[in-house]
């Protein structure tokens, strides 16, 4: 990695900044591709060459790509007021990148595990499992890695599963929920996910963009052991000093908040994290993967236990003022 050029889409997120932070010591140059409406507090004092450019539209996407021994898209939407809009952000947007890299290094497209679906018997997903997204996001997830790989079979394609730490957002909401001393959930019953702590997901990204074994393949970076959703409240609880109360919300009451949530997004418009899509995949029982192949092609093993990562991410949490 250290002789590497190094172009990163989406730096100014969640794990875009992590990312960068790894790479910054460890490249001999990491560009990154952001839009000049871009915010950058996410990137603080951090010696990157800025590319400007447009996923969607395609401009500046070859000239951001020039001299680039790596590519890794990290860019995409997570949430948006309608189904054209994850095409556009996940499918399109990564199309248009990759042919504009036909021809250049080694390209890592970060795709999600909800491109392959939940486990439906309770037993991790291999990568060679036939996906079956749910909602929306998965769909265009899925059709974002087709597109990809048409462009540029020798891509890696990387697909996480729940993403946690600091700068988080989305999993903060737990967080935010524990502090209330409230564990809420859909329709009874026990969940099981599989996580990684967000600086293991940018050490694991960064093994993918060199490793000469992983061309043309698919990995899901994970810690191994899966938890619950009863486990991830009740360390919240006891790192926070609360006692849990749980909430069961019936499924026809989560699916109509979700339904306003969706209103209330198209009179803003502004998407958020609610809508009936994320109530489907809620009452889904297992959203876990086997991570056996990157260990085996990469060499890559996610280090960070659960109980440390939770108490990272809270200890940046409270000392940035989210809580």
């Amino acid at each position: 990695m250290l002789r590497s050029t190094v172009l990163v889409t989406g730096a100014t997120g969640f794990i875009g900044s992590h990312l960068v932070e790894y790479l910054l010591p460890r490249a001999a140059q990491v560009r990154c591709l952001v839009r000049r409406s871009s915010s950058f507090r996410q990137l603080p004092a951090m010696a990157v060459d800025l590319a400007y450019g447009d996923l969607v539209s395609g401009a500046g996407l070859r000239e951001a790509a020039e001299g680039m021994d790596v590519v890794i898209h990290l860019a995409g939407v997570t949430k948006a007021l309608s189904a054209q809009g994850y095409q556009d952000g996940n499918v399109r947007a990564a199309e248009n990148l990759a042919r504009a890299c036909a021809g250049a290094g080694r390209f890592v497209h970060v795709s999600s595990l909800a491109a392959a679906g939940p486990n439906l018997d309770g037993v991790p997903l291999t990568e060679d499992a036939e996906p079956h997204p749910v909602g929306h996001y998965g769909r265009s997830k899925l059709e974002g890695e087709r597109v990809v790989r048409a462009a540029l079979p020798e891509a890696v394609i990387v697909r996480p599963p729940v993403v946690y730490g600091p700068r988080d957002r989305d999993v903060y909401r737990m967080f935010v929920a524990a502090k209330r001393g409230i564990a809420l959930s859909i329709g009874g019953g026990e969940r099981w996910f599989s996580a990684i702590y967000v600086k293991d997901l940018a050490a694991g990204l960064a093994a993918a963009a060199v490793m000469p074994a992983a061309a043309g393949n698919t990995y899901f970076l994970a810690h191994p052991e899966s938890v619950t959703w009863s486990r991830f409240f009740s360390i919240a609880a006891a790192l926070l000093n609360r006692r849990m109360r749980r909430i069961v919300l019936p499924r026809q009451a989560a699916w109509a908040a979700g339904c306003m949530a969706e209103l209330w997004s198209q009179v803003t418009r502004k998407p958020g994290i609610l809508s009936r899509d994320k109530v489907v995949e809620a009452c889904c029982r297992s959203w876990t993967c086997n991570p056996a192949r990157a260990a085996r092609d990469l060499g890559f093993h996610a280090a960070t236990p659960l109980e440390q990562g939770m108490q990272e991410t809270l200890a940046w949490y409270r000392e940035s003022g989210w809580l």
